[in-house]
């Protein structure tokens, strides 16, 4: 994974990171909340060994000699025979593991003092047993452990050097050291939960997915609108719209596809239901109409047939029948609006889709249309499903495949467009839809609402123009 496959994966999943920082923060502030506080204070005792010479080299001795049982008598420090006599003078009720357990001897290199150290929740409590274990540490080293056998004085002196003082502020718990150690567990567990939701999620959702797949151009990006069922005509109804003018930009990419081939008709498929085809395919003929060609847009789709009601003409009788040789093509073309758009309704739902769009009749039916009309648009069916695009495919210029962000896998991508190709299908390209406007993988549309403005009005979705009422339910 690169750097910026990395950054991409954070920022699709910023949200999961958010909250899981967020949660490892409040846990370390809880913790420290819930945690009782303990106050430390420590004391320090000189350890030096007694020497009857006076020369500087026997001075250098001994101090050596101090410095090399410094590092036993911290073991010391924490055993039963120093600490039980401190649990008997202070009555305390506690074992001596338990008192080890608050109680750490530590020592510099090569000095001879060490730092006797107790954490208590009381205060003075931590203070007076810091004294009497640096107490009874002096009295267990010099009589019982450095008097010489024959008797005589010890040989070794520790004295106190620097009494222990009450504490006035805990030592812990530590507000930022628990809150940064929170933040950052909870950081690193979102960045890894990122990346393994990055690893499970095969869906389609940005062009690099894409692009994963296929080496397909991406002609456009539409994004995702809310309102899109209720108007699903934004050219028509909002030209000013960001929206109308992504399919604006997507009519000039499809223009310009092939220099060297003049695309003139194209079948505008999709992996799966529910990908946005219909609508791509209305919106796209709309914006075609509007640079003064004229344009056919073909409801091919026999199964789920629904231009008729996006488009709002009527769809009682269209390409079925003309296939079946019950009507005129003539009688069942709508013209549409005020340019040069015209529609063909499905019309009534045959028990042999794929039959009837792989006949001679439909060839011969997309020939006469590529005559008549600038552009030929046919919206088929899905891929995966059934087998009607691909046949539909070979019998135009090519195909434009609809990918729905976090709609289709890209193995099911991958599998659809396998299909168009092994039936000899031409893929023009894909074209995104359902893109996010904010966030990871959005399709921004700031350049044009600052150059185009929101002041202008919409026009009311009950203007568009109908040429007969909604279709009647089908038979």
């Amino acid at each position: 994974m690169t750097f910026p496959d990395f950054v991409r994966v954070i920022r699709r999943s910023w949200l999961l990171v958010v909250a899981l920082s967020t949660l490892g923060l409040a846990g370390g502030a809880a913790l420290t909340l819930s945690a009782t506080p303990l106050y430390s204070s420590t004391t320090k005792v000189f350890v030096a060994v007694q020497s009857t010479g006076t020369t500087t080299s026997e001075l250098v001795q001994g101090n050596s000699a101090a410095q090399q049982k410094v590092s036993s008598y911290i073991d010391v420090v924490t055993t039963a025979s120093v600490l039980q006599p401190v649990i008997d003078e202070l009555d305390l009720d506690e074992s001596v593991a338990a008192l080890a357990g608050r109680v750490t001897a530590a020592s510099k290199v090569n000095t001879v003092v060490i730092d006797i150290t107790v954490q208590h929740p009381d205060a003075a409590t931590a203070a007076k047993v810091a004294g009497a274990v640096g107490s009874s540490f002096a009295k267990v080293v010099t009589e019982d452990l450095e008097t010489p056998t024959s008797g005589g004085p010890s040989l070794v002196r520790i004295g106190t050097i620097e009494p222990p003082v009450v504490p006035t502020t805990p030592t812990s718990p530590k507000l930022t050291t628990n809150l940064v150690l929170g933040l950052t567990v909870g950081l690193v567990l979102g960045i890894a939960a990122a990346l393994i939701r990055s690893t499970l999620d095969t869906k389609v959702r940005t062009q690099e997915d894409v692009r994963a797949v296929t080496e397909l151009p991406v002609l456009g990006g539409i994004g995702f609108d809310p309102a899109a069922t209720k108007q699903p005509l934004i050219v028509h109804v909002d030209p000013r719209n960001p929206r109308a003018e992504s399919f604006r930009t997507l009519r000039t990419n499809v223009q310009f596809v092939d220099l060297d081939d003049t695309v003139r008709s194209f079948t505008i498929t999709s992996s799966l239901p529910s990908e946005g085809k219909s609508t791509t395919a209305a919106n796209l003929a709309i914006a075609m109409a509007e640079s003064g060609v004229r344009v056919i847009i073909v409801d091919a789709d026999l199964r789920r047939p629904r231009l008729d009601d996006v488009l709002g003409v009527e769809g009682a009788a269209g390409l079925t029948d003309v296939l079946i040789g019950r009507a005129e093509l003539d009688d069942v073309i709508h013209p549409w609006g005020s340019g040069g758009l015209h529609v063909l309704p499905a019309g009534r739902i045959p028990p042999n889709p794929s039959e009837l769009l792989g006949s001679a009749r439909m060839r011969a039916l997309v020939d006469h249309l590529s005559t008549a009309f600038d552009y030929v648009i046919i919206d088929a069916p899905p891929l995966l499903p059934v087998t009607d695009a691909a046949l539909l495919a070979r019998l135009t210029d090519g195909a434009l495949v609809i990918a729905a962000a976090g709609r289709a896998s890209r193995n099911q991508l991958r599998v659809a467009l396998d299909a168009l190709a092994s039936v000899g299908g031409r893929t023009l390209g894909l074209v995104m839809t359902m893109l996010p406007t904010k966030g990871a993988g959005s399709y921004g549309y700031g350049t044009y609402y600052a150059y185009y403005g929101r002041g202008g009005s919409a026009v009311d979705f009950s203007a568009v123009p109908r040429t007969g009422g909604r279709r009647a339910a089908r038979s």
